[in-house]
């Protein structure tokens, strides 16, 4: 693996689910694996499981982090070639990804969408450009188009908790006050398709993501019918794929319940957080016996630290 900036870029699924519950069982057994290397962290948004699970998988393996804030602690880049630069951008990608290869072994970045310019987010401006311009491997931290390293947890953590060879798994819109990205829900169907699980996406008219995402996907608007007979229930909001990032819908009747949980086959339930309580999920829901986002979010570590192990190999 020479980069993570996508879940295209996983070869052997099966393999890399495995390499992680390796890691969980013996999370510092390759300890040396990292030495001497430095993994720098670059967040042009927020983060709280991404970060931290990052850098902790990083030291598990020995490796030193570097950590920035980019939009409050570096000069303002520019990304466009070609442009005079007399606006408000003091440097271009072009030598600060230069640069900071200099610095580090691996660069992961995060970058969100702009929710306003499709073709400009699609082409995932930013973190292709790092990986253009850098010489050294670049990962995703969740880019405008997809969170990869968030869908490997869940892979690992529904391989986990699964009772069956091929579990239905429901993806659901939920309500949300504000415009959401489609990274997590695109990568999330990305990873079950390559599962081979049986994947339902419930979510109100005029919601639909990327078709060429969702292709061999069973699609449907009517949450009660996805629910029945589901193993896992994935709740998760995003703004309007094709009226781009605008919210059509707050319909509280998408809320996740426990009365919604009883049409299921005892399923669990997921979220990659931060999660609104009492909007995408009831606190009954959140808080009960089959609620797993914690465990979820446990192996943001492991599937961080699989990724990591995979490019530090090819790199040694």
């Amino acid at each position: 693996m020479k980069k993570f900036t996508t879940v295209d870029d996983i070869n052997d699924l099966d393999e890399l689910i495995l390499t992680a519950k390796k890691i969980k069982s013996d999370p510092f057994g390759n300890s040396g694996l990292g030495k001497h290397k430095t993994l720098g962290l670059l967040f042009f948004n927020p983060s709280l499981r991404t970060r931290l699970s990052t850098q902790k998988a990083a030291l598990n393996l020995g490796m030193d982090c570097i950590v920035m804030n980019l939009n409050t602690e570096g000069w303002s880049l520019e990304f466009e070639d070609g442009t005079i630069m007399d606006g408000d951008k003091a440097e271009h990608i072009k030598e600060a990804a230069q640069v900071i290869s200099q610095y580090c072994d691996i660069v992961g970045v995060r970058s969100f969408p702009t929710l306003t310019d499709k073709e400009k987010d699609e082409a995932e401006q930013v973190i292709n450009a790092f990986t253009k311009y850098a010489s050294v491997p670049v990962i995703s931290l969740e880019g405008a188009t997809e969170h990869p390293l968030q869908a490997v947890a869940d892979a690992l953590t529904i391989q986990e908790y699964k009772t069956k060879r091929k579990p239905k798994v429901v993806l659901t819109w939920a309500p949300h006050p504000k415009a959401l990205p489609h990274a997590v829900p695109n990568s999330f169907v990305k990873i079950m398709k390559l599962s081979g699980y049986e994947l339902v996406i419930a979510h109100p008219e005029g919601y639909e993501l990327n078709p060429e995402i969702t292709k061999g996907a069973t699609i449907t608007n009517n949450q009660d019918e996805a629910f029945k007979n589901a193993d896992f229930i994935y709740a998760k909001n995003w703004s309007a794929y094709n009226d781009y990032g605008k919210i059509l819908s707050k319909d509280m009747n998408w809320t996740v319940t426990q009365e919604k949980m009883e049409l299921t086959a005892n399923a669990k339930f997921l979220h990659c957080l931060p999660v609104r309580r009492n909007m995408i999920v009831s606190d009954e829901v959140l808080d009960g016996d089959n609620s797993i986002v914690i465990p979820q979010a446990n192996n943001r570590t492991y599937a961080a630290q699989a990724i990591l192990t995979k490019i530090l190999e090819n790199e040694n």
